[in-house]
């Protein structure tokens, strides 16, 4: 203790001492006392602060004037000593409290203060040495932190003065140090830095810097820093291109490089490198350094540098200064325009389908007459006084914030008349069901059963054993509880029973399990020895059909049948498991070529799984929805534009998820840099260029070589999308994608065929068109690439005429057919190429480069046949085909279905509209009330074709709607479900990725939609608009999409509140009352579904998203929970699903859980209805506790939506896949900033 107080006694005494020398200072200045006085006191401050930091922290701490005593002393003294004594007080504060003590002596003048100090020492003469280096010191320091400090710099006339201090000691280092600088600050300013170059600046660096030494390294780095930030001036640097110094700089540079073996100079080199960089962002820069063979140099230097890590910094800088000086070249096509044309009814007025119709035919729209705009010197002084709240404001700018225009206000748009046109898709709202042949004809009475409520098991995609879950109820009797109110309540029936105790029931029971036997027994008596044709009449089913909760075990025991297993004899040495089963109730069925078997269960195991979830588990839900016969007859009567006559593998087989997981790929170290190396070798190595076209959409008379050696490529099939290959080098491909029809742009969908490969030969592909620099490309998404595994040759190549199409289709030996996702070597960002985009494409800006994606392939078996996909290809055809196999395959008396066409599309196809509810119990009033007023769930999905995993996930919602699994018809009789599963059927079969023909975005067009452009749109629009008008409003609408730049599933909904508070006006905020039950479904599904990720769930409402389905859902509509459901197109980085790609069995099973999430939601807002015990209804509102709480970021970046390498950002629009009309400073010049950081392998490897 006492030495405790004698430590604080005695800073105490300190503390008081630097306080008393302070006020004696500020006496000093008040007295115009004599100046030795003066000089004793801040010799004094000036050992305290050297020799203490609490000094130091005191001087500089908040509500400290200390500060500002030290300038008005400074400013006011004219003693020499007391000067450079407050100076070195400065010096001592500013360099040991970093920027934040800067921006200290800022805040307080400081700056204005020293630059009027500089400017009187300078009119003194003979110049104090001493003091100019103080005050340069001092500057150099503060000048960062001082927004202004260049205009006050320039107004003070200190510009020249630094600069002739330079001129005229240039032997003086140290002098000359911090004025360089000081300098350097200077030269942030771009007016600065013009005036400075006028005054010959530029010429006097290249005085300073010179070949290998290793005297001055210190003032050779600072000059070089100098020299970097002055040529950033486009003046500046036009006058280091005259007078040669390009060459110079590159001739230093290998002195450099050749004597610095121990890599001690790296700074230098490096600054060499940025003046380069620098001085290349102009076209006559870049000219320049390709004629001083720059190219060459920098790529040996930057290859010699690859084997010493610490010199990443220098490869990186090399490579960017190599890929912005690769001549630019034009996309080897005749138009961007898409090779197909589809003559549209009505030409928009306005837009970009109207300026591409009005462009004039003698345009070349693939390149400008010059890629470069630098003619013209913009230099002009462009600061902020708070750049951050600019960039604040920008932010919020697509936020709406008038509540008036949040408020949902329901708008009819037409008329009742004009509706009647969509009364003919709701016949459940009228049928009285007299001519169906239900079930019962009188009502039951109400009972209340299962007191005892197991969980709602719902399908996995992972690897689950069923435990006991069933044990729950096992051997318990199910008890039937009558109504107290007798035989008039009695007649009511909840929406939500899974017991019913009808013994018509039992009877229709055992009708279907007898049905379900017959129908296997016929199949085994089918099978010959065809196996595909076999196969493709096999159903492999567990007998055991869905035994009525109500019954006991021992009941079920009396019904069951024996399991009857069909088997293959034909040994599948290929063959590995194939997983689990999507749903419960349907064992997995491979496709035509799969040949497995069931294994039986022990009748004990069957005995003891009376639960509903573990009995579900035991039934086929029926056939496999793949039919190829089947396939191909609908195909027949698609029509496409370009009218194919050929069917893909993958489609025609069918696709069977693979039974692995695949991790997300790592990004391996200098992949980028590689890259872009191996291009640089195209321009130093010309001779080794093929540069033969292979593949040609443009010319219909291309011939498709004939040598072995050479692949073959094919995208003529329905969703398939490759405009042209050309091979570069023997194993390697350049490959461009179509446009979306009636569009320029929207190059990120492709689906192709590659047949002619050699075994473990590295081929690389490279797409040289893409428009998007960032997607999940960058943190491990893979193509997709469906391959004939096991294939050893191809057994026929041959064409089947089917009417008026010839169907061109092979078959290969093997008996294996699966889909695998192989481990594709992928670019992780994608490179800033050198094929120009016209200020056409690229929305009017000049300058544009395309992106190149690469992958480089090792194909496993010679003369295969593969498929390149930008994600798992679901087809137009495929969704009718499945939609026929639900239909036939649905049991007429449990679930009503019905397929409608919602109207035709512009190619005249049909878009289907699909009606899934449960029947009525009997056509009994009360009974076909209830089944009339269950409420609607309006579901739709694809309305971007390239987002294919959107039809994945939904066809695991109409599995899951059409399954027997009890909690399924749970479902059905809780709602009735209207789904539009594909709302653009042409862009899909067109090979669109985001358009429809059109060339317009669907889901930009909700707010007003046109009849003959949009007409999906339109009458799904009148559908909603429909149901509000007869007052029965969706509970739920949600529209499926996917997302290119995001990693799991997740939700944007609509919330007032939610914009509101991101506009950061708590005041508006507050005043704001909103139910919060839209963020219900989303809570729901972040517990029971792996995939889904609530913190990236956004509620916000932007204004660039007005037209889109959601928010005019429900703002127009007036449908609270109005979502777009996300899905991933990469795979997940959280919960059971991390660190693995998402596949389709993961898709489907996302769509199965969003049925579940929607059967949990019923119990939430009705909670009464089933009479469920408290403990169970306060375990569910535990999901939602804490749904009022405000937890969604949004966050609003420039660049295309997403900063390089930042997973954690939050994105706020749905499918943020549109080419936004990039930002950059130079429109019309290079962009530094698309591949600014790109190149930091090692620094991105180590975080």
């Amino acid at each position: 203790m006492s030495k405790l107080k004698v430590v604080s006694e005695k800073s105490l005494t300190n503390n008081s001492r630097v306080v008393g020398l302070l006020a004696q200072l500020e006496k000093i200045n008040t007295e115009s006392t004599e100046s030795d006085t003066a000089r004793h006191v801040t010799s004094k401050i000036l050992h305290l602060a050297q020799s203490q930091e609490k000094t130091r922290r005191e001087m500089t701490a908040k509500g400290s004037t200390g500060m500002e005593v030290l300038l008005s002393t400074l400013e006011n003294t004219k003693d020499l000593q007391t000067t450079l004594n407050i100076l070195s007080i400065l010096v001592e504060l500013v360099s040991a409290g970093g920027g934040r003590r800067a921006s200290f002596l800022v805040a307080r003048g400081g700056s204005q203060i020293l630059l009027q100090l500089l400017m009187n020492a300078s009119k003194e003469s003979p110049l104090n040495e001493e003091l100019m280096v103080q005050i340069h010191s001092i500057l150099a320091k503060i000048g960062p932190k001082d927004k202004k400090f260049g205009v006050k710099a320039r107004i003070n006339g200190t510009l020249t003065i630094t600069l002739n201090l330079v001129k005229q000691n240039l032997q003086n280092h140290r002098l000359v140090l911090p004025c360089l600088q000081l300098l350097r600050v200077y030269s942030a300013n771009s007016v600065n830095s013009v005036s400075l170059g006028k005054n010959g600046v530029v010429e006097l660096m290249f005085k300073i810097i010179g070949p290998f030494s290793k005297k001055n390294s210190g003032l050779m780095k600072v000059a070089l820093d100098t020299l970097a930030a002055l040529l950033k001036s486009k003046t500046n640097a036009r006058r280091a291109v005259d007078r040669g110094y390009v060459q110079v700089l590159l001739t230093i540079y290998v002195d450099w490089h050749r004597h610095d073996n121990r890599h001690r100079n790296m700074l230098i080199r490096k600054g060499i490198l940025q003046s380069l960089k620098s001085v290349t962002n102009i076209k006559l820069g870049r000219k320049a350094f390709i004629d001083a063979n720059g190219m060459k140099i920098l790529y040996n230097t930057s290859q010699e540098c690859l084997a010493v890590r610490t010199l990443d910094p220098l490869v990186n800088t090399s490579s960017l200064i190599m890929r912005k000086c690769f001549p630019k070249n034009r996309l080897p096509l005749p138009t961007i325009k898409s090779s197909f044309h589809f003559q549209l009814p009505v030409i928009p007025v306005t837009g970009p389908v109207a300026q591409l119709y009005n462009l004039p035919p003698e345009v070349d729209d693939v390149v400008d007459e010059s890629d470069d705009n630098d003619d013209i010197d913009l230099e002009a002084e462009n600061e902020t006084e708070n750049e951050d709240d600019l960039d604040q404001n920008f932010k919020n700018d697509d936020i709406e914030t008038d509540i008036n225009k949040l408020k949902p206000q329901q708008e009819p748009g037409r008329t009742i008349e004009e509706l009647k046109m969509y009364e003919h898709l709701f016949p459940e709202l009228v049928d009285d069901f007299q001519d169906y042949d239900l079930i019962s004809k009188e009502p039951k009475p109400l009972v209340f059963e299962g007191k005892i409520r197991g969980p709602i098991v719902v399908p996995t995609a992972g690897e689950e054993t069923s435990g006991n879950s069933g044990n729950l109820r096992k051997g318990v009797v199910m008890k039937a509880n009558v109504s107290p109110k007798g035989d008039e309540d009695g007649k009511k029936r909840t929406f939500m029973d899974l017991a019913k105790e009808d013994i018509k029931d039992n009877d229709r029971t055992l009708q279907q399990q007898l049905g379900d036997q017959n129908r296997t027994i016929s199949s085994v008596h089918g099978l010959n020895n065809d196996i595909v044709k076999a196969l493709d009449r096999i159903t492999l089913q567990n007998i055991p059909s869905q035994t009525a909760p109500g019954f006991t075990a021992e009941m079920k025991k009396d019904y069951s049948l024996p399991l009857t297993v069909v088997t293959c004899a034909k040994a599948c040495p290929h063959m590995t498991t194939c997983g689990n089963v999507l749903f419960e109730g349907r064992t997995v069925q491979l496709g035509k070529l799969c040949c497995t078997g069931v294994e039986t269960e022990d009748d004990e195991d069957t005995e003891s799984t009376s639960s509903v979830e573990q009995a579900s588990v035991e039934v086929s839900d029926g056939p496999t929805l793949h039919d190829s016969d089947l396939y191909i007859e609908i195909v027949k009567n698609t029509k496409s534009v370009p009218e194919y006559s050929e069917v893909a593998y993958p489609d025609y087989f069918g696709h069977i998820p693979p039974p692995f997981k695949e991790p997300i790929l790592e990004r391996p170290y200098g992949v980028q840099r590689t890259k872009i190396a191996q291009d640089i070798e195209r321009l130093i190595h010309q001779s080794d260029i093929i540069d033969r076209v292979v593949y040609d959409l443009d010319n219909p008379n291309y011939t498709i070589p004939e040598e072995g050696d050479i692949l073959k490529f094919n995208s003529k099939f329905e969703s398939g999308n490759l405009r042209k290959v050309i091979q570069i080098r023997k194993n390697e491909y350049d490959l461009i994608l179509n446009s979306d029809i009636n569009s320029n742009h929207y190059h990120q969908w492709f689906y192709f065929e590659v047949s002619g490969m050699r075994p473990s030969i590295a081929y690389r592909f490279n797409i040289i068109n893409c428009e998007k620099s960032n997607s999940q490309f960058n943190y491990g998404e893979t193509t997709f690439l469906p391959n004939l595994g096991g294939c050893t040759g191809i057994l026929s190549v041959g064409q089947k005429c089917f009417g008026e199409k010839s169907l061109t289709f092979r078959k290969s030996f093997s008996v294996l057919l699966f889909f695998l996702v192989l481990k594709i070597q992928m670019s992780i960002m994608p490179n800033l190429n050198h094929f120009s985009r016209s200020s056409v494409a690229a929305g009017g800006q000049k300058g544009k480069s395309y992106y190149t994606i690469t992958f480089t392939v090792n194909f496993p078996h010679k003369d295969d046949v593969c498929y390149f996909a930008y994600h798992y290809p679901y087809t137009y055809s495929t969704l009718q085909m499945h939609l026929q196999k639900l239909e036939s395959a649905h049991n007429p008396q449990q679930i009503y279905f019905r397929k409608d066409v919602l109207c035709e599309t512009l190619s005249g196809n049909s878009c289907p509209l699909v009606t899934i509810t449960a029947m009525p119990e009997s056509n009994y009033y009360e009974h076909i009330c209830q089944f009339r007023n269950r409420p609607y769930v309006f579901l739709s999905a694809r309305v971007h074709p390239g987002e294919t995993n959107a039809s994945w996930v939904m066809k695991g919602t109409l599995e899951y709607l059409m399954s027997n699994n009890p909690t399924a018809q749970s479902l059905r009789e809780c709602y009735i479900f209207k789904i539009v599963p594909m709302l653009n059927p042409d862009g899909v079969i067109n090979g669109n990725h985001r358009c429809s023909l059109s060339g317009e975005d669907l889901n930009r067009q909700w707010q007003s939609p046109n009849p003959d452009l949009h007409p999906t749109i339109y009458h799904a629009k009148g559908l909603l608009q429909y149901l509000a008008a007869v007052k029965r409003l969706p509970l739920v609408y949600c529209d499926y999409h996917g997302h290119s730049r995001k990693k799991n599933v997740f939700m944007y909904g609509c919330s007032i509140k939610e914009t509101v508070w991101h506009t950061s006006d708590n005041a508006t905020s507050c005043d704001v009352v909103e139910d919060v039950g839209y963020r219900t479904l989303p809570k729901i599904l972040s517990h029971i579904a792996p995939a889904f990720c609530m913190s990236s769930c956004s509620f916000v409402v932007e204004k660039s998203k007005e037209s889109t389905a959601r928010v005019v859902v429900w703002r127009e509509i007036g449908v609270q929970r109005s979502y777009t459901m996300e899905s991933t197109l990469c795979g997940c980085d959280q919960g059971k699903y991390k660190g693995l790609q998402i596949g389709t069995r993961e898709l489907e099973e996302m769509g199965a859980k969003f049925c579940v999430g929607l059967l949990r939601l019923k119990r939430l807002t009705s909670p009464l209805e089933y009479n469920m015990p408290s403990s169970l209804l306060d375990f569910e509102n535990d999901l939602i506790e804490s749904s009022c709480k405000v937890t969604s970021p949004t966050t609003y970046v420039l660049d295309e939506d997403e900063p390089r390498f930042l997973e954690e950002v939050d994105y706020s629009a749905e499918s943020n896949d549109e080419l936004d009309i990039e930002l950059a400073e130079n429109a019309g010049d290079y962009e530094p900033s698309a591949q600014e950081e790109v190149l930091s392998d090692s620094e991105s490897s180590r975080t």
